[in-house]
């Protein structure tokens, strides 16, 4: 052999132990690299683990046992407004059909005397198995009938806080004039409230009476008979159509404003709109005495539209 060719080979010899020892090395810092994240691994497996262990723990701290815990308390009913219209059943909404067949609760105002007009008109929709809750009221000036709302609301919200829904029966429309506005005045704030409209005994009696009552820019007031003479009197001289409510015992009153104000000949007279009792006269041949609560007086508008 050559000496170059000696030379060659112990090159080759050489370069073949460096790179053994550079693989060596490369697989030694491979092994630490995969020791390091198997160890890296292992903690924080047992990191999750000592979490899982800690809020295992706290869990069963917080957790209520059989004796403390306190026991569930149902959703509370809702409160329902139902406007049941002027005394028609046909008159009633399909909505107010629908929720007072459903309700497990109905409530409705009744006179002392035992006398109750919302509930005559839908009883024929009222349910056996459904509760009703009469709520007594005077009808008188000489007392207040706030104490018996306080009182009937009282009676509502026990089964609205039992998780009963309650109907409470109104006639006409329950946000004007209605009985049911004391009620939600006093359980709309603690209770879920839904009003339910009603068709007015005001604007059913125009109907009744074939008196249209506006035209374009007419304004419409309605005003109680119950007011002193000189309001009654000064807000009826600016009226451009008008319906004067609650006639009853204030009626004479009210016929001796109309002729002062000429306004006699324009007024029209109903008494209980769509009921089958309904009563529709001129108002020169009416009693006072035989004027009921529920009697109203109509005097449409003067404008005749082309």
């Amino acid at each position: 052999m050559t000496a170059e060719r000696q030379r060659a080979e112990g090159r080759g010899q050489k370069a073949e132990g460096a790179g053994g020892v550079r693989g060596a090395e490369r697989a030694g810092e491979v092994e630490k690299v995969e020791a390091a994240e198997a160890a890296r691994g292992a903690g924080e497996a047992e990191e999750v683990t000592q979490n899982s262990k800690l809020k295992t723990q706290n869990s069963k701290l917080s957790s209520p046992t059989p004796d403390s815990r306190l026991p569930t308390l149902p959703p509370l009913g809702k409160l329902y407004g139902l406007g049941i219209g002027p005394g028609d059943p046909e008159l009633l909404t399909l909505k107010a059909h629908r929720i007072l067949t459903s309700v497990p609760v109905i409530a409705y105002p009744m006179m002392e005397s035992g006398k109750v007009l919302a509930r005559a008109i839908v009883a024929d929709f009222i349910r056996p198995e459904q509760i009703e809750v009469p709520m007594p009221l005077p009808f008188s000036v000489e007392r207040s009938s706030q104490p018996y709302y306080d009182t009937g609301a009282e009676a509502i919200a026990q089964h609205l806080t039992a998780g009963r829904d309650v109907a409470v029966l109104c006639e006409g429309d329950p946000m004007l004039y209605g009985s049911f506005m004391y009620i939600f005045n006093r359980l709309a704030g603690r209770f879920e409230t839904e009003v339910v409209p009603g068709i007015s005994s005001t604007f059913a009696s125009a109907a009744m009476l074939g008196a249209p009552l506006t035209y374009r820019n007419d304004v419409l007031s309605i005003m109680p008979a119950t007011l002193d003479e000189a309001t009654l009197r000064d807000r009826l001289a600016v009226a451009d159509a008008a319906i004067i409510i609650k006639l009853g015992r204030h009626f004479a009153k009210v016929r001796i404003i109309l002729d002062e104000l000429g306004l006699l000949s324009r007024a029209l007279y109903i008494e209980r709109a769509t009921m089958p009792n309904q009563q529709i006269r001129p108002i020169a041949a009416m009693n006072p005495v035989d004027v009921p609560y529920w009697a109203l007086i109509l005097i449409p508008s003067e404008t005749r539209p082309q």
